[in-house]
């Protein structure tokens, strides 16, 4: 699996596209705007899109869907928890943000421990809750995407509806913080770290 990482949106949102380096399948994880820029990143890395995959509903990650998928014909998964917030601008907060927008609807309600083949990657749903309710985090062999739950010696807010402070930290320490030191970790916002820098630095799991 390889990884490439775009900023998009206005609030610095990081855009993944994970893609199996043989046969060019690809992910793209948490479009959250600037869909010619993912679009163009496609193209010139000769990407076929099997799925866009939002770790969570709020809209600086899903901003983009409708036009990713318009473009492609890659269907969106979201964890069921969060999928009526795609059609809700108050639920995902674009409404906040200067502009509600639906972002496309659920194409497959993902569930923790759901196994999704990429080309011949996998990754594998591990729900997250605490920042959403339908929060998840993706596993790959040598990284794990963990959109907003947990940042670089930070953690996801949860003062949005539907967050919760203590499911949260319980989602850091008993999903992420249950996983090897040497994996990578690609948040949602700010730069990459590994889960054993974070078990090691990050004040609110000490």
């Amino acid at each position: 699996m390889k990884v490439l990482q775009l900023e998009v949106g206005s609030l610095g949102t990081n855009c993944y596209i994970a893609y199996c380096e043989k046969t060019r399948k690809a992910v793209v994880i948490d479009p959250g705007g600037d869909a010619a820029r993912i679009l163009a990143t496609l193209n010139r890395e000769g990407l076929t899109v099997e799925a866009i995959i939002n770790t969570h509903g709020h809209a600086d990650h899903v901003l983009a869907n409708t036009k990713v998928k318009e473009a492609t014909g890659a269907p969106i998964w979201i964890h069921s928890a969060d999928a009526d917030m795609l059609g809700s601008g108050s639920r995902n907060l674009s409404a906040y943000m200067g502009a509600s927008t639906s972002c496309g609807t659920a194409d497959r309600l993902l569930a923790d421990g759901d196994n999704l083949t990429i080309g011949e990657f996998t990754l594998k749903v591990l729900h997250t809750p605490g920042h959403t309710p339908g929060g998840i985090s993706l596993l790959g062999d040598k990284a794990v995407f963990v959109g907003d739950t947990l940042f670089a010696e930070s953690i996801g807010r949860t003062d949005f509806p539907g967050g919760s402070y203590s499911q949260l930290i319980q989602s850091i320490k008993n999903k992420l913080m249950a996983l090897p030191d040497e994996l990578k970790a690609f948040p949602g916002h700010g730069p990459a770290t590994t889960i054993g820098w974070e078990r090691r630095q990050n004040p609110f799991i000490q």
